[in-house]
């Protein structure tokens, strides 16, 4: 008898990729805006996974990308060991800090 254990696999997708799928869901993103998620996920050292997090609450919160939400965002994630979306999501709520 074998017991055949499947696992949900979730699919990160890069950066790169998250933003061409927003940019096929209307979202614009000017070279400065694209620059900064850059930056970020560079001086964070952030996850695929937490930088794609951040820019989706950053343009829920603010209904467009503001580079200074999504930097306080991405350090809040770091300096409280947030390394996965639902950690992240998982504190904003309990932290009341964005209405999702």
């Amino acid at each position: 008898m074998f017991l055949i254990v499947w696992r949900e696999f979730i699919l990160v997708w890069t950066v790169e990729e998250y933003l061409h799928y927003l940019k096929g869901k209307g979202f614009q993103f000017e070279e400065d805006a694209i620059g900064f998620i850059y930056f970020g996920k560079h001086y964070t050292n952030a996850s695929n996974e937490l930088i794609n997090t951040a820019i989706e609450l950053t343009l829920k919160a603010q209904k467009n990308f503001d580079g200074s939400f999504y930097m306080s965002l991405l350090e809040t994630f770091m300096s409280n060991e947030i390394i996965t979306r639902q950690q992240a999501l998982k504190f904003i709520k309990e932290n009341e800090l964005i209405a999702i």
